[in-house]
């Protein structure tokens, strides 16, 4: 058996390692797994965030209610305004002030009613979190199970078919496999490919000078677009 054969039949085994973590990975249950770990990962800090945005605003509420009762005491003065135009003041100017009191109040009430909304929409935000952090805690409980199990019951196989892996990788030339290997870790699959008229049938892109006259004396060489081994075919 060549070099060629030997790599082609390690492949053929790898493919059903390969369909094995693909199983795996492209499971609902590793799905559900990955989604409730990240979503539960990052659930803490949005959740302080939260909290920490519904404090300042509520704080920004308080403070504009303050300065709302404050500048509406101001309006006090104006009580005796009667008596203060009996006694000559000028009543232009006590309405002009009455007037600006009123419409910076008018202007706070509305900031104020808007921040109410924002604090009652980030407190809202937060709870709907907290609700979804306890329903992911019961996601990634249940699908953390789930995935193990799906896990062992592909470990099995798994196992066995790196032993035949193991076994075949002895008779194939070091640095080949080395390549291979590389290559496999790079999710490149097939690895191993046939040229065909000069050209990868896998990309359809054509070989140099020098590496079809490598093919053609038994050798295998990489293609310079999709980077796979070809043999001559």
């Amino acid at each position: 058996m060549t070099q060629v054969e030997k790599l082609l039949k390690y492949q053929e085994t790898d493919e059903k390692l390969l369909k094995l973590e693909r199983d795996l990975g492209n499971s609902e249950e590793r799905k559900n797994y990955v989604q409730a770990k990240s979503f539960l990962t990052k659930a803490p800090e949005k959740l302080d965030a939260l909290d920490a945005k519904a404090v300042e605003l509520s704080a920004l509420v308080a403070e504009l209610n303050k300065k709302y009762q404050e500048i509406a005491e101001t309006l006090s003065d104006f009580d005796h305004i009667d008596e203060m135009v009996d006694g000559g003041a000028n009543i232009a100017f006590y309405k002009k002030n009455v007037t600006q009191i009123s419409e910076k109040l008018k202007s706070i009430k509305a900031e104020i009613a808007s921040l109410t909304k924002t604090v009652k929409d980030a407190e809202e935000e937060y709870q709907q979190m907290k609700k979804k952090t306890i329903d992911m805690q019961k996601q990634y409980t249940e699908s953390s199970e789930s995935y193990k199990k799906l896990k062992e019951s592909l470990q099995g196989e798994a196992l066995s078919v790196k032993k035949e892996l193991d076994a075949l990788k002895k008779d194939i030339q070091p640095e080949v496999m080395k390549k291979y290997e590389i290559k496999r870790s790079e999710r490149i699959f097939p690895i191993l490919c046939a040229e065909k008229g000069g050209r990868c049938s896998k990309c359809g892109s054509e070989l140099s000078l020098a590496g079809k006259e490598r093919i053609s004396s038994g050798e295998v060489v990489e293609c310079d677009n999709c980077h796979r081994i070809l043999y001559k075919g």
